[in-house]
Parts: C-alpha cells; structure tokens; sequence
C-alpha cells in the first residue's frame, strides 16, 4: 500500500525526523488557510498523487508550457492561483503515462533555504533476506540515471534485521554522504530513526529524495515516499486508514475487496487462475503463443462460487479482453466450485467473448461436467499448452 507525501512525513515525524512545517489541503480555501500558518515568505505548493516526477511533470488541461506539479510560490496570492490550476486537473508525469493522475489534494509546506541536497532510501533486499539502507550524495536528481551514469556515488549499506541497526551503520551513512562535524552526528540519528520506522511500520520501501542540508546546518526531509506490506496492515490501524483509493485501479479495489490479487495489464487476454506461480506461467505461455494477458488474477486457494464469480466479472470490465483463459489447478481449490463460479458468472454477464478452461485436480471430473452441461460455449482445454493455444485461436477467430 502506498500512501501521500503529506502522510508519510506526518509519520516519520512521530519518531522524531526533521521535517518542513507544512499543511495538506484538499480546498483552494484549505489550501490558503494552511500557507497563512506557515511563516513564509516562500511557501512550496506540491500536487499530492501516487506517482513520482512530479516536479517535472505537467498539468494536462494547462497544455504544454504549463508548470509542474511542485512549484514556489512567494505570496498567498500566489499560492491560490496555483492551488486553483492543479487542484482537479490531471497531472502527467514519467509515472503516471499519458493518462495522468487527478490532483485532488495538495501539501502547502514552508520553504527551506537548501545547501545541499542528498538521497537516502530503504528497501527489502530479497536476495540478502536484509534491509538495504541506499545512500548518495546526488539527491534531487533521477536516482535511475544516478545509478547509471555514476554508479560510484551510490552506497549501499545492508542491515541484517535479527542484529538490528548498529551503531558502525550510522558512520557508514554519513560517511557515504561525505558529511562532516555536526551533519556527520545527525546523519548517524537520522538513520536510526529511519531504520526503527521501517521496522515499526512493516514498510517495503522509505525513500527520501531530497534530504537537504539547509544552509543554518540542518537535515530535513523535503520529500519521501513510503509503501507498506498489504500482508502486515492489521497490525497497523492507524497506517491502513490512510489508503486513498482514488489513487488505485478501480478494478484493484474492488478486487481487494473480495480478497482476490488483481493487477491489470495491457494485453487482450484475461487470465484467472490460482495461485501466483501457476498466474505466472500461464502469462508466459500466453505472450509465448504470441498474445498478450490483460491482467494477473489469482482467486486464491480458498474461493468460493461468489468469490469465483466477482473475479469474473472484474475482468470483463476491462473493455480490452477479448478472450479469457481460465487455469486451474485444484488442491485446496476444488474445481468443481470453479466450475460453478465461471458458469454463474457467464450467465449474469451474458459472456460474449471466447472462454477457454483448463482444470485439473481434485474433483476435475465434476468440474469438467458442469462445464459441459452448462449449455455455454465453453472450450476446455487438456494442459496449460493446449489452453493458450486454443485461447489465442479462439481470439483470432473472434476478430
């Protein structure tokens, strides 16, 4: 899950990180009230959107040579004029691809007076079953070109989470920013802070770009950005109410709603299967029959018809699936509830494109049955190979 900036600062406040003053505003009127809190005069208006760029993003509705989505202002006035541009118009960023996102709250924040600026993040390394700690002295900038132009100003310090942060990983970060005296010593609190956060929050990624040196000699955090582990949110209420929905795929929400992983892709072939290995296969050998899957949807080992049937209906929302591949591979998940589910749903929906089913497993035989008395126009399928092949023929046929 991911949340707004706004957010993720107001959270890492908490364990006691540097942050500008700043206030999030959902209104024109909101967004004046909170820069008149702010001691000024330079006062710094972000769009608040799911993506990064936002800086050398543009505003959709404003045409080419209109301004980012970060931008100074030096007056309240100035603040309103560009709170009323960005809020409910589509920002367009290196993220967010052609369509942009709405813009609908904004985070007026005190301007800060930067000496330096500098990057620090914090991930999930997979491979070391560690937390990567990566630090350069190039903040501001595309840390993606950063890393392959200069790599060598990259720094990468890994944490093994059972020891937890000592004090040497510290020194490794200021180091690594080549800070000296006292930044030296607010580097070394700073990560620790930033390590307990992580921790604490169950976060997949922090990452902070800029951290800025500010000319009296200050660490702040000027931007952040923050995910969390959807598996580890019951522990966390207070995280979990901060998901904007706005921001996601309604397709996605209503997914998550059923308990069901649901990721929409580009391709015309919708995929349901069970199980995320066997999901990954079957998009494989879809792209390797020369088509392209429209979505990853894993209904889980423990569906039921209902659940069955919400999947169904959420791909064919999608206006681009022209097939439907459907894999299954009964263990907990008993075929002859897929069964059930997929005729139930392609009844309430009135299936018009080609549907091929491949079941296999405990009580296949059932499953198969009430697939071919259904009556429906369902093509089954003996293995994954036979599937996407029968499903891509299908569609071609259907063209």
């Amino acid at each position: 899950m991911n949340i707004h900036e706004y957010q993720a600062k107001e959270l890492l406040a908490k364990y006691g990180i540097g942050i500008p003053a700043g206030h999030a505003a959902l209104t024109v009127e909101e967004a004046v009230a909170g820069a008149k809190q702010l001691p000024g005069p330079l006062y710094v208006v972000k769009a608040q959107i799911h993506a990064g760029g936002r800086g050398k993003g543009k505003l959709k509705e404003l045409g080419p040579d209109a301004k980012g989505g970060v931008r100074l202002a030096k007056s309240i006035e100035e603040v309103e004029a560009n709170a009323k541009e960005m809020l409910g118009n589509t920002l367009v960023t290196i993220q967010t691809g052609e369509a942009g996102k709405q813009v609908n709250r904004i985070y007026i924040t005190d301007g800060v007076d930067i000496a330096k600026e500098y990057y620090l993040s914090m991930l999930v390394d997979r491979a070391s079953g560690r937390v990567a700690m990566i630090v350069s002295t190039e903040g501001g900038m595309d840390i993606e070109e950063v890393a392959h132009s200069t790599p060598e100003k990259i720094t990468t310090i890994t944490i093994d989470p059972a020891q937890g942060f000592m004090p040497h990983h510290g020194r490794a970060v200021a180091f690594a920013l080549k800070l000296t005296g006292d930044l030296n010593k607010q580097a070394q609190k700073l990560a620790k802070q930033l390590y307990t956060a992580f921790m604490d929050l169950d976060c997949e990624m922090l990452e902070i770009n800029p951290l800025v040196e500010t000319v009296d000699g200050k660490l702040l955090v000027l931007d952040t950005k923050m995910s969390f582990d959807g598996n580890a949110l019951f522990r966390h209420k207070d995280v979990e109410v901060l998901r904007d929905v706005t921001e996601e795929d309604p397709a996605e929400v209503e997914a998550s709603e059923y308990g069901l992983a649901y990721i929409k892709l580009d391709g015309n072939i919708g995929c349901m299967v069970n199980g995320a290995g066997l999901a990954m296969a079957t998009m494989d050998i879809i792209k390797l029959n020369g088509a392209f899957p429209a979505n990853f949807l894993d209904v889980g080992g423990g569906a039921t018809t209902e659940k069955v049937t919400a999947a169904f209906k959420i791909i064919l929302k999608d206006p681009a699936v022209e097939g439907i591949l459907v894999n299954i591979f009964g263990g907990i998940m008993k075929c002859d509830v897929i069964a059930n589910g997929i005729v139930q749903a392609a009844k309430d929906v009135n299936l018009s494109v080609p549907l091929v089913v491949r079941l296999e497993g405990t009580n296949v035989n059932e499953g198969k049955a009430i697939l071919d008395n259904s009556g429906l126009a369902i093509v089954s399928a003996d293995d994954l190979g036979d599937a996407a092949r029968k499903i891509v023929a299908e569609v071609k046929k259907a063209a």
